[in-house]
């Protein structure tokens, strides 16, 4: 799989402080390696059909799509981005 980042994402991203941007790129290489691990803890969102959530940590999350072979990471942060994925 490929990813490919929305410019909402990288807006995200770019709030982030370091720490929590590390621990974002690992979730995400892990997201690459295998959408199955347990921290990652993946699912559809609800009212949204073809986007799904995944942990950053306790408080942080990412939202994506899966369009053929690619991953498009649409948000990052804390839970409020769930409002808006």
């Amino acid at each position: 799989m490929k990813l490919a980042y929305t410019p909402r994402f990288l807006r995200d991203y770019a709030r982030l402080d370091a720490a929590l941007q590390r621990r974002t790129e690992k979730q995400i290489r892990l997201l690459l390696a295998n959408p199955r691990h347990p921290s990652l803890r993946i699912h559809k969102m609800e009212g949204h059909l073809s986007i799904f959530e995944a942990r950053v940590t306790k408080g942080y999350r990412f939202t994506f799509q899966v369009t053929k072979d690619i991953y498009v990471l649409r948000r990052v942060g804390t839970h409020d981005i769930l409002k808006t994925p």
